[in-house]
């Protein structure tokens, strides 16, 4: 517990409970009242334990169908081996630990987020998630019992700038093992490839780059194949068939479809965008890790980390709306940068729960939706298309310096 009291607030702080603190524990206390009022199913935690007790009954994990909506497991077969623990608790315990747990890892998140700003005010994390957690991404992952926040803060701890220099640093760590669970954080290891690989061409010192992303690799790598030693016909399934299946995961013109595919399915009134959608989500890819990576070499830690995952949720397959938690470092970043308009704007986006109120459900309404509705349903992907714009702009005013504390310490590793 001492070391979770420090990572949210430093000993400085800590000499008297914070009024910010309490305020946060009553706006917790409520969301959880909220979440029990509304009968919440956490249907995807619940998959999630289907899959672990799949993997220890020994069954075909891609054939499964779980809950009363026969949802397929559609992550790589290194998750259902983690699943297997959520077996050990009963239903009702699981969905509590679930909760606090993910509240707990909010805070955390905050508290990471705010450090990659450049914010270090300890009440402030108090504050801000007392906000966040109502937030409709957030809502809606502890609402399924979705890991979102985890993988997040993964990701995150890995990259933040507490992690350089620290001792007995693995950096990539973080990054493979959220790799290895749910297949979009890959796309930060491409990001720190291609940063290590422009340093070079500049004449710099790309390593610090290259070596984070064989950290990463290395450590999906030995996940992908601990998980085909132990699961190897699952594991055959999915990387030859399995993983090439973006229908399995859910239709892509459903409203709660964030990605570019989603948008491009709803805009042209089709289940399949096809083509189209593969030429955009190719020139969004390298126009988002362009400026992501022009960020990272002017020592812009915190616009490239936001770009490189805004641009992995736009260009990935599906990015249902509770996959985008990473609005909360996106607006800390905006505020603190002194974009106060943008990120009120963005706080309203992702607080509207907009893309709901478009007709949905099983009939498909949104193959047939108004121009109005789809302007709705796109509220996320235009907002992050908005923010890459944004961050183009931020990080090539003139004046800014190549390189940055960040870049020293990490060289110098």
């Amino acid at each position: 517990m001492s070391a979770f009291v420090t990572l949210i607030a430093p000993p400085g702080a800590r000499r008297r409970p914070p009024v910010a603190a309490g305020a946060c524990l009553v706006s917790f206390t409520v969301f959880w009242l909220a979440q029990r009022a509304a009968h919440v199913s956490m249907i995807d935690l619940m998959v999630y334990r289907a899959e672990g007790a799949t993997v220890r009954a020994g069954g075909d994990l891609y054939a499964l169908r779980a809950t009363a909506a026969h949802l397929p497991t559609t992550y790589p077969p290194f998750a259902a081996l983690l699943f297997t623990a959520l077996t050990l608790p009963g239903t009702a315990v699981l969905r509590t630990l679930a909760t606090a747990g993910n509240l707990v890892l909010l805070l955390v998140f905050v508290r990471l987020s705010l450090t990659l700003a450049g914010h270090t005010r300890a009440q402030t994390v108090w504050w801000v998630a007392a906000v966040a957690v109502w937030c409709e991404p957030v809502w809606t992952t502890l609402r399924y019992g979705q890991v979102n926040l985890l993988l997040a803060t993964v990701v995150l701890w890995d990259l933040a700038p507490h992690r350089a220099g620290g001792r007995g640093r693995r950096p990539g760590a973080g990054l493979g093992l959220a790799a290895a669970v749910k297949l979009t954080p890959a796309l930060f290891l491409v990001f720190l490839l291609a940063t290590g690989i422009a340093a070079r061409l500049r004449g710099g010192d790309g390593e610090p780059w290259l070596r984070h992303a064989r950290g990463a690799a290395i450590t999906f790598t030995g996940a992908t194949l601990l998980a085909a030693a132990a699961l190897p016909k699952d594991s055959w399934r999915f990387w030859t068939d399995t993983v090439f299946r973006s229908d399995r995961v859910g239709h892509a013109e459903d409203t709660a479809d964030q990605a570019l595919r989603g948008v491009l399915a709803r805009l042209l009134h089709t289940a399949d965008p096809g083509a189209v959608w593969t030429a955009c989500a190719a020139v969004v890819a390298a126009a988002g890790l362009a400026v992501a990576v022009a960020a990272e070499l002017r020592g812009m830690r915190a616009w490239a980390v936001c770009c490189c995952a805004v641009t992995a949720l736009l260009v990935s397959p599906v990015s249902w709306t509770h996959h985008w938690v990473w609005c909360v470092p996106v607006v800390l970043l905006l505020w603190s940068r002194g974009h106060r308009a943008a990120a009120l704007g963005a706080a309203l986006v992702f607080c509207s729960y907009a893309p709901w109120w478009v007709p949905h459900g099983p009939a498909r309404p949104e193959l047939h939706q108004s121009g109005a509705q789809m302007a709705l349903s796109a509220l996320y992907a235009g907002a992050a298309a908005l923010f890459l714009v944004a961050a183009r702009a931020a990080t090539s005013l003139p004046g800014r310096r190549r390189g940055s504390a960040l870049r020293q310490a990490v060289t110098k590793e």
